[in-house]
């Protein structure tokens, strides 16, 4: 009978056992008589007992207004609350699986061993899959947001501006196999081909959240078309994200970001490429946002109004990174590199063309197939490692908070 009732219990929890072959977030595998040793555990009972404290200022005479909050609370911990009751569950069987690993019978000993695998396995993907996913779930704020990517030829002359060209294609590409809409903004093309600067426009669900990780110093080394002697030359470009607000529409307006009285608006006659049109009309628009400094410049539209517009969207979208960039800064404390993340000036990654390699530096992780990266599917994959690893310092940074 005993038997009986174990290979039934085996094969139900055979079948809901999670097959996992993520990165792990918080560390390697705990065995089940060490999981209360685990900080990430005891977060989480933190959490449940402050839980329990908000369930005990619920009574019969609680105000509205009070009980409203306190349902409010408990309503943001549920999913967690239900995952906690499941862990449990899961930890008194593992328990009683222990128990029979020393059965003198070797085929029921067989039959603990296996499930008492297969129950520590389930314990461990909540550790690394589950839990980390409610304790630090996706932002609301930027989760919506779609982006601008500003780029800049850096050092290196022709081939730099060559390269941002590669960079757009690259992007351009990246942001058809992920569904989302892309067009070029602005761009400044030179003679001989290639740019020096350039914005795109990538619009689409979490595109913002999942290109922020691009802003940074791209390095290339290859042998340029004109050299002779067949040697490789670097050049960088310097890639910004930036992210569109959700409301465009009062881009000309006063808003939370900044008033209309701080905005000096300047106009002038449009330089370079264009025939008489640019010598005649004063179409090109300068703005400066004078707290700040930022300075936005849109010559590309023969309309002054459509360069004003596109300017003022432009502005309202380097603000807006500003301020969350500060806000980074502002919960920087206890997980420093996560500011790290955000700074333009490091080099993030290398296009080594010789080596038919490309390097992201902050990953430690080298694709040997370039072409598949600037076409932009293989991108994908370094983005999912960025997006992992910022979630991975995220939650450092909550259990940095654990007794």
């Amino acid at each position: 009978m005993l038997r009986l009732a174990f290979r039934t219990r085996h094969r139900v929890f055979q079948q809901n056992a999670p097959i996992t072959h993520r990165r792990r977030v918080v560390s390697d595998s705990v065995d089940g008589a060490n999981f209360d040793n685990s900080p990430l555990v005891r977060l989480i009972q933190k959490r449940m007992q402050h839980r329990q404290e908000i369930e005990s200022q619920i009574k019969d005479d609680t105000s509205p207004d009070d009980r409203q909050k306190f349902m409010k609370a408990l309503s943001e911990t549920d999913t967690l609350f239900m995952e906690w009751q499941e862990w449990q569950r899961t930890r008194e069987l593992l328990n009683e699986t222990r128990a029979m690993l020393q059965d003198p019978d070797p085929s029921m000993q067989a039959m603990a061993q296996e499930e008492y695998t297969t129950l520590n396995e389930k314990l461990n993907a909540s550790l690394e899959t589950t839990f980390p996913k409610l304790l630090v779930p996706a932002s609301e704020d930027t989760s919506k947001l779609s982006a601008y990517i500003e780029l800049k030829a850096g050092v290196g002359g022709s081939e730099a501006t060559l390269f941002v060209d590669d960079l757009m294609r690259m992007y351009l590409r990246l942001a058809l196999s992920m569904n989302w809409t892309a067009s070029v903004v602005s761009s400044s093309e030179v003679d001989g081909g290639g740019f020096r600067d350039a914005i795109l426009e990538i619009r689409g669900l979490n595109a913002y959240d999942t290109l922020r990780w691009e802003s940074g110093v791209h390095r290339v080394q290859r042998v340029p078309a004109t050299e002779t002697k067949g040697r490789t030359h670097t050049s960088t470009v310097a890639v910004i994200v930036l992210p569109i607000s959700e409301d465009e529409a009062a881009a000309e307006t006063n808003n939370e970001l900044y008033s209309m009285a701080d905005i000096r608006i300047e106009v002038m006659r449009s330089r370079g490429a264009g025939g008489q049109h640019v010598n005649k009309t004063e179409s090109a628009v300068r703005l400066t946002h004078i707290p700040t400094g930022i300075t936005v410049s849109m010559q590309d539209e023969r309309s002054q109004h459509q360069n004003r517009r596109r300017a003022f969207r432009i502005l309202q979208a380097r603000l807006l990174d500003r301020k969350l960039t500060q806000d980074v800064i502002d919960r920087r404390d206890a997980r420093r590199d996560l500011v790290k993340s955000a700074d333009r000036s490091e080099k993030i990654r290398t296009y080594n063309y010789a080596q038919n390699r490309v390097t992201d530096h902050r990953l430690g992780l080298s694709v040997k197939n370039i072409t598949a990266v600037m076409e932009g599917e293989a991108l994908k994959d370094i983005l999912d490692g960025l997006v992992r690893q910022h979630e991975a310092n995220l939650l450092e940074s909550v259990l940095a908070d654990v007794d």
